[in-house]
């Protein structure tokens, strides 16, 4: 697949969310305090990303969460929106580099890189197939 005109550096995609109770980081058990889980915060991040992405690839392609490195700047209180930015900054098929932003109504609060892999879906899902099958031979 020739992503050279499909995805290009430059290309962005925002999307706005608004933080409910099971966003908190009590809820998610990755802190104590009712304010937006840096877990769900790299989870909007993803989202917007795989979005954007999947607009651009052709059928039977997807992409997949490669890595992430985040830093979560500032509280984000449940009941306000965030906005999240996904930039790509290289393509370098399958590899796809992205800059990740986000902000609440006061200021950023979280800003990162991540990297995501296009994968033929059909290919994958084999894939994923034959691990299932090991891992039931093994009783696991």
């Amino acid at each position: 697949m020739d992503l050279s005109k499909k995805l290009i550096a430059g290309m962005k995609r925002e999307e706005t969310f608004h933080i409910q109770d099971e966003h908190a980081a009590i809820h998610v058990g990755s802190g104590s305090l009712k304010v937006l889980a840096t877990p769900w915060m790299i989870a909007f991040m993803e989202r917007v990303s795989h979005r954007m992405l999947a607009e651009h690839l052709s059928e039977g392609y997807s992409s997949v969460g490669a890595m992430v490195t985040v830093r979560h700047l500032a509280p984000t209180p449940i009941g306000s929106p965030i906005r999240v930015q996904a930039e790509i900054t290289e393509v370098d098929f399958p590899k796809v580099k992205l800059v990740i932003t986000a902000w609440d109504g006061k200021e950023q609060v979280g800003t990162g890189d991540h990297l995501r892999v296009v994968i033929e879906e059909a290919s994958f899902h084999q894939r994923i197939e034959a691990k299932r099958k090991y891992l039931q031979q093994l009783n696991l």
